[in-house]
């Protein structure tokens, strides 16, 4: 696996600024990528808040293996803790189904108000998330407005925003954020070929190759048949035949093996190659 590390100064003052907000919030809203369940969870998080009820929601899981997807949120449900696995963009009821479900995390905090004798106030909750998890599109299904910016790439989100997303809830916006060191280089590979990570620092061909390798352990034999190649072939040699099978060639007629690196990664993403999820839930990897 190639070592990727990414940590621009505006996600380090991005920290230090959820740090400062945490005690304003009731709860944390996290976003993962449904392909990417653990490589996308931010450990971050767990060191600023490990007491604050917890919402995950497993983004883009339109993306991602639906038995595979059952299993995570399955896993990821505890104490203090709900998962959801929503299509951001167009499920339905998916203000609804937050709503909600911050109103379950959040009962203790409402009581503890009501024995005080306080009126309880709207649920405050802070979004966040690894960069283009899908969190701005979330806030603006919630307000039922556009009130953050998003973009098919990572680091629009800049600045930390209240958004007004129901009478009953608050959500503080955040930028993407990521964390100073992947201690494991196959985090930083999954997130490179998900899409978090700035294009402009990769080596796409060795994510690529890292990909192809990951697909062909947990889904033997459908890359084979997208890209029209033999069985067992080096992983080298599967880009080559994605450069013939896509028709990518150099001027002199030389396949392009470097576009080719680009072209599979974004036709993962798209989810032209199926419904993949790139991670398994431990004692659960002989699924396929």
């Amino acid at each position: 696996m190639v070592d990727v590390q990414w940590y621009p100064g505006h996600m380090e003052k991005a920290r230090r600024d959820m740090k400062e907000h945490l005690k304003a919030v009731d709860m944390i809203i996290e976003l993962r990528d449904a392909r990417i369940p653990s490589a996308s969870r931010n450990p971050i998080l767990d060191e600023m808040a490990p007491q604050k009820p917890r919402l995950i929601i497993l983004s883009k899981k339109d993306l991602a293996d639906d038995a595979v997807t059952e299993q995570w949120v399955r896993e990821l449900t505890t104490d203090g803790c709900r998962c959801l696995a929503l299509n951001i963009a167009s499920d339905k009821n998916v203000r609804k189904q937050i709503v909600d479900a911050c109103g379950l995390l959040c009962t203790p905090v409402r009581e503890r108000m009501i024995r005080k004798g306080i009126r309880p106030r709207a649920m405050r909750a802070m979004a966040c998330g690894i960069p283009n998890a899908g969190k701005s599109t979330l806030i603006n299904r919630i307000a039922g407005r556009n009130s953050a910016k998003t973009a098919d790439k990572p680091g629009v989100t800049r600045a930390l925003t209240w958004i007004k997303a129901d009478p009953t809830l608050e959500i503080l916006d955040t930028p993407g954020v990521l964390w100073p060191k992947f201690e494991e280089p196959r985090t930083g590979s999954l997130l490179a070929a998900t899409g978090a990570i700035n294009e402009n620092i990769l080596d796409l061909k060795e994510i690529a190759m890292d990909t192809i390798h990951v697909i062909r352990e947990l889904y033997p034999g459908i890359l084979e048949t997208e890209y029209d190649c033999e069985p067992n072939i080096r992983t080298d040699v599967m880009l080559e035949a994605i450069a013939k099978k896509r028709h990518l060639l150099k001027e002199n007629g030389v396949l392009d093996i470097d576009r080719a690196a680009s072209v599979f990664l974004h036709e993962l993403r798209r989810g032209k190659l199926g419904k993949l999820t790139l991670e398994r839930v431990k004692g659960h990897e002989e699924n396929r």
